[in-house]
């Protein structure tokens, strides 16, 4: 059964689209290391009641992948900023059970996630959060992983973007095409420069200046145009808006390029490997 709690923040602005989420979700499935589960169970407690928070946590798809391989009883808190996905989250994860069969309770926070403090995260057998640093900037993540040592708590976080993209076959205008992705990913704004495909070593990095000792495991995403055409589509045209966006001067090229490689996916002779990093990481007094 899941109920809404209250709003800590007035932010309504959502970055992702339901369907986007959707489509990419039985990837992101596959994707994930499993072995860092091993690790999370391991550190867990037995025979009491799990807290797990996850960040960003758009429909709950983190949790529904989760949530069936740990045992119960459980409790999540989801938080995202967009109470239309908390909603789609709320619908989603009410016929969760765990790996034993119990129920588990699921609550939703509409929250700014850097607004979150240690004092927020405690009590958690392991803050989670899925696609969400490569959003953040440096001071950001760093305060994240702060709070969450601070706080005592494991952290699982999956499927951070590390930039490395290969197309089969491939075509001459990938390179340029990925460098202006990638430097749309890490642009600017108010709050400072984005991590974008930065993000796994810098986390990494300020979670064991914090004293917190992480493990990494690649979770690529392996993808054929036989098995996932609408990811594929959806993911390609992202890719170019965020290029020609990032770098007008290459637009007509990136209108090339996206009509070269939409038509490969449309006759089935495209696959391609998309690189991302889950990380496992502990607080010294729970460290395996």
């Amino acid at each position: 059964m899941t109920a809404p709690e209250n709003t800590v923040s007035e932010n309504t602005v959502s970055d992702f689209d339901p369907g986007w989420l959707e489509a990419r979700e039985p990837a992101d499935h596959a994707a994930r290391a499993g072995e860092l589960v091993e690790s999370l169970r391991a550190t867990a407690p037995h025979g009491a009641e799990l807290l797990l928070r996850d960040l960003g946590s758009g429909t709950g798809s983190l949790a529904r992948w989760l949530a069936p391989q740990l045992p119960g009883p459980q409790r999540w808190v989801l938080y995202d900023r967009d109470p239309a996905l908390l909603a789609l989250a709320e619908r989603r994860t009410a016929w969760l059970t765990a790996a034993d069969g119990s129920p588990v309770e699921v609550r939703t926070v509409r929250a700014d996630l850097t607004a979150l403090r240690a004092g927020d995260l405690a009590g958690a057998a392991a803050v989670t959060a899925s696609a969400l640093l490569d959003i953040l900037t440096e001071d950001e993540a760093d305060a994240l992983a702060g709070a969450c040592a601070a706080a005592g708590v494991p952290v699982l976080w999956t499927l951070s973007v590390t930039g490395a993209v290969r197309l089969d076959p491939a075509h001459p205008l990938d390179d340029a095409v990925a460098a202006a992705f990638d430097a749309h990913q890490r642009r600017g704004g108010a709050r400072g420069r984005l991590l974008g495909p930065d993000a796994p070593m810098a986390v990494a990095g300020a979670l064991r200046r914090h004293g917190m000792a992480v493990r990494e495991v690649d979770s690529p995403w392996r993808l054929t145009a036989a098995e996932h055409p609408e990811l594929l589509t959806q993911w390609l045209r992202g890719r170019a808006a965020a290029a020609a966006e990032q770098d007008p001067g290459l637009a007509p090229d990136v209108d090339a390029w996206s009509t070269h490689r939409l038509a490969a996916v449309a006759a089935g002779r495209l696959t391609a490997l998309v690189a991302h990093r889950d990380l496992f990481a502990t607080p010294p007094e729970v460290a395996a």
